[in-house]
């Protein structure tokens, strides 16, 4: 079964989000810019920070980013909303591929799910594709009323930073 959830945009970049089954979901975007740069903005901790929160949540953000995006590595995404609680996010790296596909675990929680992002090369665009699988049917539900409800605001965000760094 696939059924559409979401799109954003009107413009011929817009995102599409897809769920697949009970379990998986696909979010494309293509981006006016290489894999190179699109691939940057994801694996480099200064660049993914200044996307990687929905400007719509307010007073929410990124107060810790520490990534290591290789095979075997971890990454830890701390959160904050203004107040001293925070919430952190984190996981390991089980396949970089420098340019084309990142794949990492999902692990503070045991609804976790395997995120994989490939970078397609479409002549000097990009044809991002964000894919979950979700241990259960009800890790999903969960997620499209939660986190991934906000990838099209990000992906949008990234947008706008992508033509502001280039090569």
């Amino acid at each position: 079964m696939n059924q559409q959830v979401d799109s954003e945009g009107g413009s011929q970049n817009g995102t599409s989000v897809e769920r697949k089954g009970d379990r998986e979901l696909v979010v494309t975007r293509t981006f006016n810019a290489p894999p190179s740069t699109v691939y940057r903005a994801w694996s480099q901790p200064e660049l993914f920070q200044r996307w990687w929160v929905p400007k719509s949540a307010p007073g929410v953000s990124l107060v810790s980013c520490d990534m290591d995006v290789r095979t075997g590595g971890k990454y830890r995404l701390e959160f904050g909303a203004g107040g001293s609680d925070t919430m952190a996010f984190y996981g390991r790296y089980l396949e970089v591929v420098p340019n084309e596909r990142i794949v990492w675990t999902n692990d503070e929680g045991e609804e976790g799910a395997i995120t994989t992002v490939t970078f397609e090369d479409q002549g000097g665009r990009t044809l991002l594709t964000f894919h979950e699988v979700y241990p259960s049917k009800e890790a999903l539900e969960e997620a499209l009323q939660g986190g991934a409800a906000a990838l099209p605001e990000q992906l949008e965000q990234l947008d706008e930073l992508l033509s502001s760094i280039g090569e």
